[in-house]
């Protein structure tokens, strides 16, 4: 394939990969945005495998077939609920292939430059190998975190910002000695040194932060891995990859944006620390007796409301019961009831993960709402169902200055006439706050696995 032809396959592409982004910006078109990253991707890989550049189609045929089962076996195994797990692995992988492909450009002796486009090259590598070093190791133990084989509580060390800025400085003094020892043939000693310390960053850095801020960190690294493919595009010289890492990695800082602002945090104090790590005392004492309340009461009090309010949870995830309070969702508006869903833009573990659960069981797009478009409709709600959910419905985020999620929005179900709460327990939630919802005078416990529960809710509506 000529050079021309590829240059246009890969305009193409970037296009794609433009509508794409566009398309998975709202669920309505969120499948169609999918269809047009696939296809975009598929000219992309096309095109680069039969450009000039590439001569061993054996490797590169053994190589696909490897990652192409690996990738399909993930995509039929791997459950909805593991999808915050899937993709925070995902994005290890992109940091280490720009490790792998730093120390290859590095090692590479056919490459015959000089002057300034030499020493341009060895710090796009250097800075390739940074990222690439910090994207997998944070990205690893997000998935730790994500999966629960590593507790989500923050792990603090004494003097941990000085620590980090230790580290920082160490990089960028190793950077310099990188350069010099480049001039003679040298420089892998800095180089190794510099990845270490950069994998020891992101184990640090995401160590840190506590586990109601992982969405934030999932959306963070997404953008740390395509700052990572975008330095691997200039040590490739490859434009594509340049332009669909800026797309990614400008599109992950935006939303990483846009998560802090919605929970009112600060995106340079969720990295260096996380919730739990800056309350200025101890956090009230959760007192009072909670009132608990069974399926079939659960009904009565839906078949009597006129507006209700469903907020899914991480629980709901779990217990994969979707379905049935789509199956309930349509009872009750077959029955005239308005039934809307509130949710929170960091509900679940991470981005858009309760909107994907909601989509999957077809609920319909028109009633599901954000945070902010329901948050002042909640005196106009008769009955609210929490299913899984707890940081996010904590009343203690705005009128606790300790707490350790103080300042956080959160979705205010209290301020209803009956809130209903599902819980296996009594146990707190993934940021480890007690949650004061559980015991206010209008809040009913309805205990168990959420989908048995609300299957049995079900049942009781149809009789």
């Amino acid at each position: 394939m000529s050079q021309s032809l590829v240059t246009m396959s890969y305009i193409v592409a970037t296009i794609l990969f433009i509508f794409s982004l566009s398309g998975l910006s709202n669920q309505e078109t969120a499948r169609r945005g999918n269809y047009y990253g696939m296809l975009g991707m598929a000219i992309a890989i096309v095109a680069t495998a039969l450009s000039a550049s590439v001569t061993s189609y054996a490797i590169l045929i053994v190589a696909l077939l490897i990652g192409g089962a690996i990738g399909a076996r993930a995509a039929l195994k791997v459950e909805m609920t593991q999808m915050p797990e899937l993709v925070a692995i995902m994005h290890s992988l992109v940091g280490m292939a720009a490790v792998l492909v730093g120390y290859a450009n590095f090692m590479d002796s056919s490459l015959s430059l000089s002057g300034v486009e030499k020493n341009i090259h060895e710090i796009e590598i250097y800075i390739g190998i940074l990222i690439g070093a910090v994207t997998f190791s944070g990205s690893v133990i997000a998935f730790g975190k994500l999966s629960e084989r590593i507790s989500g509580k923050p792990m603090l060390l004494p003097g941990r910002h000085w620590f980090n800025l230790c580290l920082l400085i160490a990089a960028v003094v190793l950077g310099w000695l990188f350069l010099q020892q480049t001039e003679t043939g040298g420089g892998l000693s800095p180089l190794l040194l510099m990845t270490v310390i950069a994998l020891l960053f992101g184990i640090h850095m995401v160590m840190a932060i506590g586990g109601a801020d992982m969405p934030v960190v999932v959306s963070m690294l997404n953008s740390y891995s395509g700052w990572a493919a975008a330095a691997t595009g200039f040590m490739l010289s490859n434009d594509l990859l340049i332009v669909t890492g800026a797309l990614v990695g400008s599109s992950g800082a935006i939303l990483s944006y846009i998560m802090c602002r919605a929970m009112n945090r600060n995106f340079i104090s969720v990295i260096a620390g996380g919730f739990g790590t800056g309350s200025g005392g101890e956090a009230a004492v959760i007192e009072g007796e909670v009132t608990p309340i069974n399926a079939e009461e659960t009904a009565q009090l839906l078949l009597a409301a006129k507006n209700i309010v469903i907020i899914p949870g991480y629980g709901m995830a779990v217990a994969q019961a979707q379905h049935t309070v789509n199956e309930i969702t349509k009872l009750l508006r077959d029955k005239g009831k308005k039934v809307g869903f509130g949710i929170h833009p960091v509900a679940g573990r991470m981005p858009g993960h309760m909107n994907v659960l909601l989509a999957e069981a077809k609920v319909p797009y028109d009633i599901v709402y954000e945070m902010d478009e329901i948050n002042e409709d909640w005196a106009h709600v008769d009955v609210s169902i929490v299913i899984g959910a707890n940081d996010i419905v904590n009343p203690s985020a705005l009128d606790d200055p300790n707490s350790p999620i103080a300042g956080m929005p959160v979705l205010e179900c209290w301020k209803g006439e009956t809130t209903i709460v599902l819980k296996r327990s009594m146990a707190s939630g993934y940021a480890g706050v007690g949650n004061p919802l559980f015991v206010l005078e209008n809040t009913r416990m309805l205990f168990g696995d959420a989908n048995a529960t609300m299957q049995a809710v079900l049942k009781a509506l149809k009789e």
